[in-house]
């Protein structure tokens, strides 16, 4: 097995002397997409609209859900398949964008995907509004390769144009039909006003796209943007969560239905409700939440998984006699959302010692030292080496470094003047309170922007490998190098017992108990890599 970024600096992907191969997959022509231009930001206005007049998605997604039941899809949105209880599946987030980070992921993505029996795309399969007209070059072409079907759930971008490319690609659904005149508040006129409406798409360029994906084991026509799949023991759910990260009042009653039962579950939404040491339990519309249910004893959630943000995270919560394993997962292609800016774990009874992150807080902040002493002409000042990274990142959160230079690094006032400007984590307490809208203002106003930077991009997939006692979930890392591409490493790996069940998917037998995960800590559950995430 390759180094991990926990290991080496190589392993991480630093002055590695072989780009990968990946570009040999890229079209000619790829567009650059950044988030710095007002031509990208304004088709991408929806969200904020929502916001300010009022979220319209959940009287969409109905009418979405409506049309598919009408066409024949099963009323209960459960896909029934075949797997036998020993099976493997995929998990990739935030996609979408069609440049290198995306196309970097592919290489590693298909030499550890072998022998899987599909994948799930979590949350913004198509940047920057979900249009119909992307999926050739940033869906169909990427994953032409992967020979197994490909289920998704929207993110929050994939609503920008009201779900239509996204409906129209995975449940096979031709457009809403108009909605009747009625009679409408200030709000919605405005709104209405203002709103981007969906590009009707060109058919034939969605036929030529098809065909790269044509195989007969490729193909999947889920039922609508939220579903569940029941697979050898478990079963399988996956959740819309709008433009606004909620849950729609149908949805939730839908999704406490398909909870039920004692089958072991796995959530796979669009909003983590964990993530950047916060909880964010994501209201149901009337009441509740999506974490009120994953918590639920008689639900038998063993793991919730979400894409949006664009890195990896790990959170081993404690709930009763149980371990819950709350992920992070939309390192798939879309620019790096930094974890340097993540301040000491202290959450739900999580530590620094149970948490876990990719990239490191050390390589995010080298990666961005760079990035920022590129785009601002101050290389000298900004540029951290992974070393001082990992030192400065080490000192702020109070904790070793997790990759440890031959030589102690001795941290000066440039070190620590550049972490904090370029919003790193620090020790708790009222300083780093105050700290807190500034760490957020930093996420939103300096991440990359756009994919004008060079390899290590620090992406990242899982593969969930499931037995009738047990799911083992891993974190491989693709960096754009070529020795990642050869060898995946796997950068997290964690073993989630599965409680007993007497009969496949039987949904009656009575639980035996569910105990945490296995390593070092039998309260939290750790993984089999070692270390805390600086």
């Amino acid at each position: 097995m390759s180094d991990s970024s926990r290991d080496t600096a190589r392993g991480a992907g630093w002055g590695s002397p072989e780009p990968g191969d990946y570009r040999g997959l890229m079209p000619a022509r790829v567009e650059k997409l950044s988030w710095l231009d007002p031509r990208t930001m304004w088709p991408a206005r929806n969200g904020v609209l929502a916001s300010w007049f009022g979220d319209p998605t959940g009287r969409t997604r109905a009418r979405w859900v409506e049309q598919r039941r009408d066409a024949g899809a099963p009323a209960d949105a459960v896909v029934r398949r075949d797997d036998p209880d020993r099976f493997s599946f995929m998990v990739i987030g935030d996609t979408g964008e069609g440049d290198e980070p995306q196309y970097a992921v592919v290489p590693g993505f298909l030499k550890a995907s072998q022998g899987s029996s599909f994948a799930v795309l979590a949350s913004d399969v198509i940047y920057p509004v979900g249009s119909l007209d992307d999926y050739g070059t940033k869906f169909h072409r990427p994953y032409r390769d992967y020979q197994a079907p490909i289920y998704a759930v929207p993110g929050n971008h994939d609503w920008y144009e009201d779900l239509h490319g996204f409906m129209r690609v995975f449940c096979d659904a031709p457009a809403l039909t108009p909605e009747a005149e009625s009679r409408r508040t200030v709000r919605e006129r405005l709104r209405s006003l203002l709103w981007h409406t969906p590009h009707k798409g060109d058919e034939q360029r969605l036929e030529e796209a098809r065909q790269l994906r044509s195989e007969p084991a490729q193909q999947a026509v889920q039922p609508g943007p939220y579903w569940a799949v029941d697979a050898g023991p478990v079963r399988i759910i996956g959740i819309d969560t709008g433009l606004l990260g909620t849950v729609d009042a149908e949805q939730g009653r839908w999704l406490r239905e398909v909870s039920a039962g004692d089958t072991p579950k796995i959530l796979i939404t669009g909003s983590p409700l964990y993530v950047d040491a916060e909880h964010h339990p994501c209201e149901i519309e009337g009441g509740g939440t999506v974490d009120d249910i994953v918590r639920d004893p008689s639900h038998h959630y063993v793991a919730a998984i979400g894409g949006d943000i664009h890195n990896y995270q790990r959170y081993p919560v404690r709930v009763g006699d149980r371990t819950l394993q709350y992920v992070v997962a939309g390192g798939g292609g879309a620019f790096m959302h930094a974890t340097h800016t993540i301040p000491p774990v202290s959450v739900a009874g999580v530590t620094e010692a149970d948490f876990r992150c990719y990239p490191l807080r050390g390589d995010s902040l080298a990666f961005y030292s760079r990035l920022y002493g590129r785009r601002l002409r101050m290389r000298r000042f900004f540029t951290l080496t992974e070393e001082q990274s990992m030192a400065v990142m080490a000192k702020r959160l109070g904790i070793p470094p997790i990759r440890s230079a031959g030589a102690p690094v001795r941290v000066t006032w440039r070190h620590r003047l550049v972490a904090a400007l370029l919003g790193a984590g620090g020790r708790r307490g009222r300083a780093s309170r105050l700290r807190l809208p500034v760490r957020k203002a930093y996420t939103q106003l300096f991440s990359p922007g756009s994919a004008t930077y060079s390899p290590p991009f620090f992406k990242s997939f899982l593969r969930l490998d499931v037995t009738p006692s047990s799911v083992r979930l891993r974190c491989f890392a693709a960096t754009g190098n070529r020795e990642q591409e050869i060898d995946p490493p796997v950068e997290d790996e964690v073993v989630i017992p599965l409680p007993g069940v007497s009969g496949k998917r039987s949904g009656r037998s009575p639980v035996r108990g569910a105990s945490s995960a296995r390593g070092t800590s039998s309260a939290q559950g750790t993984s089999s890599v070692r270390g805390a995430s600086s």
